[in-house]
């Protein structure tokens, strides 16, 4: 940590965080999709994401472990599921599953939850484990700049994110709950966050930081052929300064997940 700027983790980045001090995990819940396919991914597969689609009624993943649907369907750091088969990170899977009719966000991923539950036959437990996390706060002057929405089933959700040059990050929000933004923004730090804002519903707003340099990335030096410079807020300031929120480090028990069985799909 740089004066107070969280490390960015460079290895880990997710596509599109309850714990003694907030909530954790995404919230669970009896929702199930209707219909749902996972299988094996085709030899070569390389990389791939999971994601909502458009409409709010499906999930989809391509070329993605069991450890990384779970990561997103339950909307936390690697750090917090713990255990199961070594297969569990590295055999990928294809995954498509459509609910009866258009939910919300949150409704998707618990119905991904169960989805992934069934089909894997995995049993699990949590446990509160020590460790590091940041906490988000309202700042004492109150949020700003976020347009709240009205939050329907099916409506129309995205958080864009992109870096117009290398180390500044832009995240575009469409209907965005504070949970999702929380743990997307999470995905490009060292620790959990662990929204405590209270601020439910979903939000359109833009969000813009410089992250900290990664070992061996040095000010002025070409990357991705442009100069690197460091201008621009830090995402704490950028927190405080564009939504009225504020974050601070500190060391709390944060719920993980125990992975006790899990089991390798049957073909559909």
């Amino acid at each position: 940590m740089r004066n107070g700027q969280p490390k960015i983790s460079w290895a880990v980045a997710l596509l599109a965080m309850g714990i003694a001090f907030g909530q954790a995990f995404a919230p669970r819940g009896d929702l199930k999709f209707e219909v749902g396919t996972v299988k094996p991914s085709l030899p070569g597969t390389q990389g791939g994401g999971v994601r909502p689609a458009p409409g709010g009624r499906r999930f989809v993943g391509s070329g993605v472990t069991l450890r990384v649907y779970l990561f997103v369907a339950y909307q936390v750091k690697p750090e917090q599921i713990e255990g199961g088969p070594p297969w569990a990170d590295t055999e990928l899977y294809d995954l498509s599953a459509e609910a009866e009719k258009p939910s919300s966000i949150e409704g998707l991923h618990v119905m991904l939850q169960n989805f992934l539950v069934e089909r894997f036959k995995l049993q699990f437990h949590f446990e509160k484990k020590e460790m590091q996390a940041y906490m988000l706060t309202v700042d004492k002057g109150g949020p700003k700049n976020l347009k709240a929405r009205l939050s329907v089933p099916g409506a129309d959700f995205a958080l864009d994110r992109a870096a117009e040059q290398p180390f500044h990050e832009k995240f575009n929000a469409h209907c965005v709950s504070m949970n999702f933004f929380t743990w997307a923004l999470s995905s490009l730090l060292d620790h959990p966050i662990i929204n405590q804002t209270n601020l439910d519903g979903c939000f359109d707003f833009e969000f813009t930081f410089t992250s900290e340099l990664p070992p061996g990335i040095k000010e002025g030096q070409i990357f991705n052929g442009v100069p690197v410079d460091t201008y621009g807020p830090t995402v704490f300031q950028a927190l405080q300064r564009q939504l009225g929120l504020k974050m601070e480090a500190k060391k709390a028990p944060v719920e993980t997940m125990v992975i006790d069985h899990a089991e390798r799909p049957a073909e559909d």
